[in-house]
């Protein structure tokens, strides 16, 4: 057995191509029963290097992701429920995607062409995360599942026009890859017809350590010299400023623990933490680049996550407060977990300094992230 670990993790370190005979493979289940009597299809996506990830069609949700350490441990690295009952009643975005538009919107009000709209407040003054129901909470149809050099599954959900408050019949899809190169992809595509606003992203929460650690010492990398203030409602004030001299410059590799509770910073007092948005780039590309780097350097886990998008928000877990009991019954508590969402700025709709976030018929808004899995050796 001990022969057998170490061999997935050097497959893993490697990161070699796989043989045909080993060509990953989608396998379907069936996650529970919501109240109303709807089933809920899970979708388990395998590789040949020990590494997994099951996506739920409840808010086509990344329920699980486990991968092997250095010494070929495998643990699941996602925070979240075991069964579908935590995601039906407390859901907390646990790797779940997010929309119509991620993140917040100021006073949960925009305008399109002069008329004005509103989607439910959520969070404090503002929307958060689509409202009150986004699209974390809807049942997604899984569509079709294929086995090869990268297993995957396609979900969609059709937005009816009003949803939430938006415009539009919007079509979305999510299709979840993972191939033997150990790369999870996440691929969203809509479509819409009225004009709208569609900032689609995932709600991965990771705790690379594994079940019971915290995710404060994870060392975090992200390419960007500047980021987005807020006020105290998270809202961004609608410029950017310098990384450099702050706790927000993470260019070069830092641990989040070092200065994630530095309240002489006044941004994060605001977050009670990280709670903010860095800026990539300076609109939506057709290549990908690359978003972070994190580590967890006891158990050698690692990724680097790659996107199509301008911003990337980070967020250290900072509202866990003990009350929610996941996997295991662990009750996970402030820093046990961070999140990383590629997507346009938030509230871009009310910043005409922001890359836009507006969709009209004919056009299709694409976002497609990538998580590059591999264990760093001693």
């Amino acid at each position: 057995m001990m022969m057998r670990k170490t061999m997935i993790a050097a497959a893993l370190l490697a990161g070699t191509a796989a043989s045909p005979a080993l060509a990953a493979d989608a396998r379907r289940s069936d996650f529970g029963t919501l109240p109303d009597g709807r089933h809920v299809p899970a979708v388990t996506l395998t590789n040949a290097k020990g590494v997994s990830a099951t996506v739920i069609a409840l808010g086509a949700a990344l329920q699980s992701l486990k991968m092997p350490d250095r010494a070929g441990k495998v643990a699941d690295v996602q925070v979240g429920y075991d069964t579908l009952e935590g995601y039906a009643t407390k859901p907390e975005f646990f790797g779940a995607t997010v929309g119509r538009v991620a993140n917040r919107v100021a006073k949960g009000r925009f305008t399109i062409d002069g008329r004005q709209y509103s989607t439910p407040v959520n969070n404090g003054p503002n929307s958060l995360h689509g409202g009150t129901k986004g699209f974390d909470k809807v049942l997604w149809q899984v569509v079709d599942t294929k086995n090869g050099p990268a297993a995957s599954v396609t979900l969609r959900y059709v937005s009816p026009d009003g949803d939430m408050g938006y415009p539009g019949t919007l079509t979305t899809t999510a299709t979840y890859s993972l191939d033997e190169q150990n790369q999870l992809t996440i691929a969203y595509t809509a479509t819409t017809d009225k004009p709208t606003y569609v900032n689609i992203s995932n709600h991965a929460y990771w705790n690379l350590a594994g079940p019971g650690a915290g995710a404060m010492g994870h060392v975090v990398t992200i390419p960007a010299d500047r980021y987005t203030p807020t006020d105290a409602s998270s809202i961004p004030l609608g410029r950017h400023a310098r990384v450099a001299g702050t706790v927000f410059d993470f260019r070069r590799p830092t641990a989040v623990e070092d200065r994630v509770r530095d309240a002489r910073d006044q941004q994060i007092v605001f977050g009670r933490g990280y709670d903010h948005n860095w800026v990539i780039g300076d609109r939506v590309t057709t290549d990908q680049h690359m978003m972070a780097r994190v580590v967890e350097p006891v158990s050698g886990r690692g990724f680097e996550l790659w996107s199509n998008q301008p911003g990337l928000q980070f967020y250290s877990g900072n509202f866990f407060d003990g009350t929610v009991a996941g996997k295991n019954g662990q009750l996970y508590r402030m820093g046990d977990a961070i999140v990383m969402e590629p997507q346009v700025f938030p509230d871009a709709m009310n910043q005409p300094g922001f890359p836009s976030i507006r969709l009209d018929p004919g056009q299709t808004y694409r976002n497609t992230m990538t998580y590059k899995l591999f264990v760093q050796k001693k």
